[in-house]
């Protein structure tokens, strides 16, 4: 396996240029710029960190269009994903628009979500994870993930912690965009501390996730 020297100008390149041409024909000239600049750097980055987090799931490049309304064929992104439990763990990817990191949960059945808000809404719990996310908004993170536009049934609109609680996803990421880092080795430090800093909120979530 090659060690990860960061991913090359090519990568973003192929990204701009699908992003205009998302075409079987674009993609079966360029597919060996693929392979090269894009997925072998994502899987060698992966593999690096895979000691201290697990091994990641590199997304295939191919789009699931049977029910969307959007046919292009290919993600305009590549993304690799360690889980930490259902639909929770940590996230990097590289796009035309750079590299970004993220952590959290993207996902919960109803059960899963439950137990989410039930530690949200107890007073210990909730204002735990309310440091957890303030120390990460401090270090650069920014929050997001989808939320409800109303209150979740069986609370109170002046909740103290009614944000939170609309949340039916959670992620924290880190944009590094066009960073000289992204070109080089040190990425995977990057990548690395900035995964290590999201635990926290990983644990605290997967502890409340189910099977």
């Amino acid at each position: 396996m090659t060690e990860f020297q960061g991913f090359p100008e090519a990568a973003l390149d192929f990204y701009d240029d699908l992003e205009m041409d998302n075409t079987k024909s674009f993609w079966e000239a360029h597919k060996a710029i693929y392979a090269e600049s894009v997925k072998a750097p994502m899987v060698a980055l992966t593999t690096a960190l895979e000691k201290d987090f697990g091994k990641a799931k590199v997304f295939r490049p191919f789009r699931d269009v049977r029910f969307a309304k959007d046919k292009t064929p290919y993600k305009v992104h590549q993304g690799a994903f360690v889980p930490a439990g259902p639909a929770c763990g940590w996230y990097v990817e590289i796009s035309a628009r750079g590299v970004r990191t993220g952590a959290g949960f993207y996902d919960a059945s109803g059960s899963d979500l439950a137990r989410i808000r039930t530690s949200i809404d107890v007073e210990a719990t909730g204002k735990q994870l309310e440091q957890i996310l303030a120390k990460l908004r401090k270090a650069g993170f920014t929050v997001g993930g989808q939320q409800l536009k109303t209150t979740p049934r069986g609370y109170d609109a002046d909740h103290p912690r009614i944000d939170l609680l609309r949340h039916k996803s959670l992620t924290v990421g880190k944009d590094y965009g066009f960073e000289p880092v992204i070109h080089s080795a040190d990425l995977v430090r990057a990548v690395r501390a900035d995964w290590k800093a999201s635990r926290p909120l990983v644990d605290w979530v997967a502890e409340r996730l189910g099977d």
